[in-house]
């Protein structure tokens, strides 16, 4: 599958690995910023996508970066749907008690592009029973 991009810095992300199931995508800023301790910034990509309709674009924060430095997204995992032409920018979040520095090219995130599908939505009275039930967060023990 192909999809369209668009680079203002030139940078055009690609698989690290033949067996990578994301892409990173890069900082682009005129200079180095700093995120302080416990802020958070939307970091600007210079990217836009043409996701395909029937997929979306998954941002998700770099293992490494996160934990080496605290860094992560502050909505866990961010969606660009099909529809977005906007430029992708990252929200991150400095977990750790020390500030951290972004350099233009560096890269902070990953983008997993994956097939999704809209539903009808039925109103119901009362839904399908299963053994599990209700259970919820911790229901099948540690």
């Amino acid at each position: 599958m192909k999809m369209k991009i668009i680079s203002k810095s030139g940078r055009i992300p690609k698989y690290e690995t033949p067996g990578s199931a994301g892409f990173d995508i890069s900082a682009s800023c005129k200079e180095p910023f700093v995120l302080k301790a416990g802020e958070r910034a939307l970091i600007p990509t210079g990217l836009y996508f043409e996701v395909p309709q029937g997929y979306e674009a998954q941002v998700r924060a770099r293992s490494g970066l996160a934990i080496k430095h605290g860094i992560g997204l502050v909505n866990g995992i961010g969606t660009v749907d099909s529809d977005y032409r906007g430029e992708i920018r990252v929200p991150l979040i400095n977990w750790s008690r020390e500030d951290f520095v972004i350099n233009d090219g560096e890269r902070i995130a990953q983008v997993i592009i994956t097939a999704c599908q809209q539903v009808e939505l039925v109103q119901a009275e009362e839904l399908t029973d299963t053994q599990r039930g209700e259970g919820g967060f911790g229901h099948t023990g540690r």
